[in-house]
């Protein structure tokens, strides 16, 4: 069965909620005058991985001029 705790019970011991997600591998549904509004799930990720590895590919490569403008001179005194 789900736990379900209220907004303020959570609130004073959330600490104590998160150990036991964490030991056990369930989640609480945290509500709000009794609507569900959240849940406390345990991460999948391992603690020594890092969850933003995946976006690094690589060195990246440059295309064309990075140091020009973007718009002409010209055309950028013309938006003024």
């Amino acid at each position: 069965m789900v736990k379900t705790i209220g907004a303020a019970k959570f609130k004073a011991s959330c600490l104590g909620l998160m150990d036991e997600v964490e030991a056990k591998g369930t989640y609480i549904v945290i509500t709000k005058k009794g609507k569900p509004i959240a849940k406390l799930v345990p991460m999948d990720v391992k603690a020594e991985e890092d969850p933003l590895d995946f976006y690094y590919v690589g060195p990246g490569k440059i295309h064309g001029d990075i140091t020009s403008p973007l718009v002409p001179l010209e055309d950028y005194k013309a938006y003024r």
